[in-house]
């Protein structure tokens, strides 16, 4: 760790999704040097039209991370969120995936893109994808059956064994390498586990970096199971999923919700077969677990991006 006294601190948030989106916008609060590195999986949704229609790579994850870190909500801002309605040509997809799109072709590139982007938001922190390759994941179930892409993925009802990269050779970014190394704290989560978190740390590059890295490691789990990916997990199964993936002293501490979740946003959730993520005994002692109400409140069981920013600085300042 740096010395706190010279420098902010400089944190690396690793996943993808509303998850990684909803963490930022905790964090930019702070003064500190915030990188998001996000997946470049996605085939699925307007993200799915736009890389099978014009071989350009998913922009949907990156959009979100750069709206989380602009500075004001101003009119751009709203422009990228906005998405067209579900007819005619434009159908499904958002002002801001477009945006990056055509920002690709002219910028000569989709880092160029996200650069200029970053910009005209006036985004506090950097958005890096993990790869600038054409990468898809490769999941294999409990029984052997083997699924190939995100979208696909997201909706299986059988357990994930194991899901690998394809191609299986794909490159990190020099620049999240980068940032890894020099980072004070590295954040995987909260998010999908398999395609939005696992799916980053495939990459050989980026589990190097991290070994070699001093910075703290921090997992934020799920506040809910999620169908399919996760159906039944504790949070001993996350964990145990990581590291399979990885290696065993990946993580220093776990974050995992104690707050009660109202009875009617539980009812809706258990309609769709999704539980609270339980916290039982780590085997791990190297792991240390963080139990706090991270419960927002929206009509979702989602992270409060307040609650959770702070209980990370708490951590963080020891």
């Amino acid at each position: 760790m740096q010395d706190r006294k010279s420098s902010k601190y400089k944190i690396v948030a690793i996943g993808g999704g509303t998850g990684l989106s909803t963490l930022l916008r905790g964090l930019k609060n702070y003064d500190v040097d915030i990188t998001a590195v996000v997946t470049v999986s996605d085939d699925g949704g307007s993200s799915g039209k736009l890389r099978k229609e014009l071989g350009v790579l998913p922009p949907g994850d990156i959009r979100n991370c750069l709206i989380a870190l602009a500075e004001e909500e101003n009119l751009i801002t709203k422009l990228f969120k906005y998405r067209f309605p579900k007819k005619g040509g434009l159908s499904n997809h958002s002002f801001g995936n477009l945006f990056l799109t055509a920002l690709t072709s002219v910028s000569g590139g989709f880092d160029k893109a996200i650069l200029n982007a970053s910009d005209v938001l006036a985004i506090k922190g950097k958005v890096l994808p993990v790869s600038l390759e054409n990468v898809k994941i490769n999941a294999t179930l409990v029984g052997g059956e083997k699924i190939l892409g995100e979208s696909k993925i997201s909706k299986i009802k059988s357990a994930i064994d194991n899901i690998e990269l394809y191609p299986k050779n794909a490159k990190v970014s020099q620049s999240v390498i980068d940032s890894i190394l020099v980072a004070d704290c590295i954040i995987f989560g909260p998010g999908s586990l398999y395609t939005s978190v696992i799916v980053n740390l495939l990459f050989d590059g980026v589990v190097c970096a991290i070994k070699k890295s001093k910075a703290k490691k921090i997992y934020i789990s799920n506040i809910m199971t999620q169908v399919g990916e996760t159906s039944n997990f504790t949070l001993s199964d996350h964990i145990n999923a990581i590291i399979k993936h990885t290696y065993p002293e990946i993580l220093d501490a776990v974050f995992v919700n104690k707050g009660k979740i109202p009875k009617n946003i539980m009812d809706r959730y258990a309609k769709e077969y999704a539980v609270p993520v339980k916290a039982d005994k780590l085997k791990y002692k190297n792991i240390k677990i963080i139990k706090k109400d991270f419960v927002s409140k929206s009509q979702y069981a989602h992270h409060d991006f307040v609650k959770l920013s702070r209980a990370i600085f708490n951590f963080l300042r020891g």
